[in-house]
């Protein structure tokens, strides 16, 4: 199964990458994390905040793998508890689809990204930087998977 997150930005500040690299290479062989960077659209004078976000929702159907479950990040989405995501990736893992994980840029996501989501998840009701996001995401992964393999990373 490829774990692939589709993430708005670039030229991510050296904890982002260093937080993100850590968690990515602690994953095991079976549920490996890609990291697939969006460049964000220019926010040109009197372009609206829908063209932008169209422009990048273009962006990332171009790089979605092909028949992947979509799971967009959002704050109105679901809470997850950690035990729940290791069973989601339990499921995802016995489904054999890929599992393509959308972070939007400073505008968040296009409404169509969002209404084609399989699952909207809410890391938190706050609005997180999108920088932060995919380490959290990478680190809830991680401890999903240990939690599925018995590793004692995870201490409830």
């Amino acid at each position: 199964m490829r774990l692939a997150i589709i993430a708005v930005g670039t030229r991510m500040p050296d904890w982002v990458e260093a937080g993100f690299a850590e968690y990515q290479k602690r994953m095991p062989r079976e549920a490996r994390i890609e990291l697939i960077e969006i460049r964000p659209e220019k926010r040109e004078s009197g372009r609206s905040k829908e063209q932008v976000l169209q422009a990048e929702a273009a962006r990332i159907e171009a790089a979605l793998p092909r028949g992947a479950l979509r799971v967009v990040l959002d704050e109105h989405g679901q809470g997850l508890t950690s035990r729940l995501l290791a069973a989601k990736l339990d499921a995802w893992l016995a489904s054999g689809r890929d599992v393509a994980f959308l972070i939007g840029g400073a505008d968040g996501l296009a409404y169509e990204i969002k209404r084609q989501a399989d699952l909207t998840w809410s890391l938190s009701p706050l609005t997180l930087p999108h920088g932060l996001v995919r380490v959290l995401v990478a680190e809830a992964l991680y401890r999903a998977m240990s939690i599925r393999q018995g590793h004692p990373y995870h201490r409830p």
